[in-house]
């Protein structure tokens, strides 16, 4: 068995990062504050002074230049990571991605390819109000050529960033900014990591299929803990990569359960699990439903400041809880 070390999300998106950089020096790191400074997050602290300023490279405030340069560097055989801090700032930096890196694969018939890495810090819980707390994964998904991930817990951060960085395509990695902090055991094995496209079943159960990622996953997962006291068995199913998307995992469990709750923090109108449903319904599975279909998302506002306000919008355990008695028909 690896052996592993407790440690927080934002030092295992470290290492997952040094690991790279070590084995290949094509890989370089850019994006604002992330050499002297170590990050917003503290995401890269100690890399400046292990790789240089050539390979940690802090950029002026311009994120459409920053995603523009790393987008040029990726055509010419470099392997960019770019540190974009909020998901929110990636709005500036759209045409490159969407217009651009997105479509060289395709439109070059596979000869040009785009290894760009965008780690955005996504969602809310820490204050930050309605321009620094958005998750915004559902736009991305939307444009063929990028891949999307999203991570909820350390381990799986570490594994997945690995694999982002060695592929070859744009991937949008998001890193829920309130778990930062949250430590958990973490693979030390350099050679680990997880697959692109392959989610995990990270609490079996018979009577619910409840699917999340990223910052929900913890609640969710606290949500099925709290309804087992009273005889309700819910399967937490992260997908943990949003495209590729892992469907014959869910449809497997819906098949399970036949029934179907879906928990993201995005705002709900056109928000990434409407996708998920919408893939069920027109499945085979549809026929194994015996509950319509349950989405709890964030409420369809800006993200407040204040943080009474902030909670009220995010979906809360208790928010879930409620979700699963109504469907197990035990409110």
């Amino acid at each position: 068995m690896s052996e592993t070390k407790v440690m927080a999300l934002r030092e295992a998106i470290n290492l997952a990062m040094t690991e790279e950089m070590r084995k290949d020096e094509d890989i370089y790191l850019m994006g604002e504050d992330v050499g002297i400074y170590g990050g917003d997050f503290g995401t890269s602290v100690g890399m400046l002074a292990e790789f240089g300023e050539k390979r940690v490279r802090d950029t002026p405030i311009s994120e459409a230049a920053i995603a523009g340069s790393a987008i040029g560097a990726a055509i010419t055989g470099l392997r960019p990571i770019i540190d974009l801090t909020f998901m929110d700032f990636i709005t500036i930096a759209l045409d490159a991605i969407v217009n651009n890196g997105a479509k060289n694969n395709y439109m070059f018939g596979g000869g040009l390819k785009t290894p760009v890495t965008f780690r955005v810090a996504s969602g809310a819980g820490i204050g930050s109000a309605a321009q620094h707390s958005q998750s915004l994964e559902a736009w991305l998904a939307h444009i063929p050529g990028i891949k999307v991930v999203a991570p909820g817990t350390a381990n799986d951060a570490k594994g997945l960033l690995k694999s982002s960085i060695r592929d070859n395509n744009i991937v949008l990695f998001m890193e829920p900014k309130s778990l930062y902090g949250k430590k958990e055991e973490v693979t030390l094995d350099p050679d680990f990591y997880i697959p692109l496209g392959k989610g995990e079943i990270k609490r079996e159960g018979t009577d619910i299929t409840l699917v999340s990622y990223g910052r929900m996953l913890e609640r969710a997962l606290q949500a099925a803990e709290e309804v087992a006291a009273d005889g309700i068995s819910v399967e937490v199913v992260d997908p943990r990569t949003l495209v590729p998307l892992d469907k014959e995992m869910i449809f497997d469990s819906v098949k399970k359960t036949g029934r179907l709750i879906l928990v993201n923090d995005a705002h709900k109108t056109g928000g990434y699990i409407g996708e998920i449903a919408s893939l069920v319904a027109e499945s085979e599975v549809f026929d194994y439903l015996d509950h319509p279909i349950v989405r709890i998302a964030g409420e369809d506002v800006p993200i407040p400041y204040a943080r009474v306000l902030e909670q009220a919008v995010i979906p809360s355990v208790e928010k879930i809880k409620e979700a699963i008695y109504k469907v197990a028909n035990k409110e």
